[in-house]
């Protein structure tokens, strides 16, 4: 089982590296731990857009054979406030492998997507994963590529649909060509940015969303 949380609190992103928190969660029936959290090395990352009253923090992503509502209560001890979800994860781009706990070389940006209320949920799991992925891959220059739909929340909190990963290049925080894989075309650059916004009003992940840009690590528990 998958689990994803967003977190928020001052000192999360430091208590999350803890070796407390993932002897805890090892105990609890966890396998695997991902940190992605809004530190400094991605503070100049200028795409970021929020629909909650302060910033997610951080988001952490478990697999686990246990509970959740155990590993919530060990988050809850590391964060002011949490949400949670359970998800279904499909990977159209695996992720470089990295040593265990060592930063991933990337800008990890997370979007967390909600279903507009014009499609239903088939029809919109439709046009994202069958129609929009491959424009994705195409139009920008993602090394790293994680879809992870919410199967039911384990939380109170806002409403969200999906949580999706994407890695780009450290270069693609501050600029566009690097972000969209254009090589410095100016033209090749606007075919792109427009055929992907095109594709992204397709299902509607151009409103009520938030864009997180992240640290990415990931801890072996067992």
């Amino acid at each position: 089982m998958k689990l994803m949380y967003a977190l928020w609190g001052a000192e999360t992103g430091e208590r999350l590296h803890a070796a407390e928190l993932r002897t805890r969660l090892a105990d609890l029936g966890a396998t695997e731990l991902q940190v992605n959290v809004r530190d400094a090395e991605v503070a100049g990352a200028q795409l970021r857009h929020t629909t909650y009253a302060e910033p997610i923090d951080a988001i952490v992503s478990i697999r686990t054979g246990g509970d959740h509502e155990t590993v919530s209560a060990a988050l809850a001890s590391v964060a002011d406030t949490v949400n949670g979800w359970i998800v279904d994860e499909r990977v159209p781009i695996v992720p470089p492998p990295v040593e265990n706990g060592v930063r991933t070389d990337a800008l990890a940006n997370i979007a967390l997507l909600r279903i507009p209320a014009e499609l239903t949920r088939e029809e919109w799991l439709h046009r994202w994963h069958d129609l929009h992925t491959p424009v994705a891959i195409e139009t920008q220059d993602t090394f790293g590529y994680v879809q992870n739909t919410v199967r039911a929340a384990i939380t109170a909190g806002n409403r969200v649909d999906a949580l999706v990963e994407e890695l780009f290049p450290m270069a693609a925080m501050t600029s566009l060509h690097a972000f969209y894989g254009s090589g410095g075309d100016d033209a090749e650059l606007q075919r792109r940015m427009t055929r992907m916004m095109e594709s992204v009003v397709g299902f509607g992940a151009h409103l009520d969303l938030d864009i997180v840009p992240t640290s990415r690590y990931v801890y072996k528990l067992h």
